[in-house]
């Protein structure tokens, strides 16, 4: 059984957990990422957080940033095996 497989996250916490882990492993900060999509450092994190409802533009514009499909940054099951630390 996964890790925290019994607790069904909503869909902006999935975002915001892959979302994360993708940025962390690529070595990546906030603010790089921010810079090339186009998106402030502050709504990063706020999105990261799972603060923010961020509209499926914004989301693109991420997954573009960070040269993947939106539908990996939306996948409960993807990027388990990178730490959350």
């Amino acid at each position: 059984m996964k890790k925290n497989a019994s607790k069904k996250l909503s869909a902006r916490d999935v975002f915001a957990r892959n979302l994360r882990r993708v940025r962390r492993a690529r070595e990546m900060s906030q603010e790089a990422l921010g810079l090339e999509a186009g998106i402030t450092r502050p709504y990063v994190s706020s999105v990261e957080l799972g603060r923010r409802n961020i509209s499926i533009d914004n989301m693109g514009r991420l997954a573009d940033a960070l040269r993947m499909p939106l539908r990996d940054l939306v996948d409960p099951d993807k990027f388990t095996d990178l730490d959350e630390a």
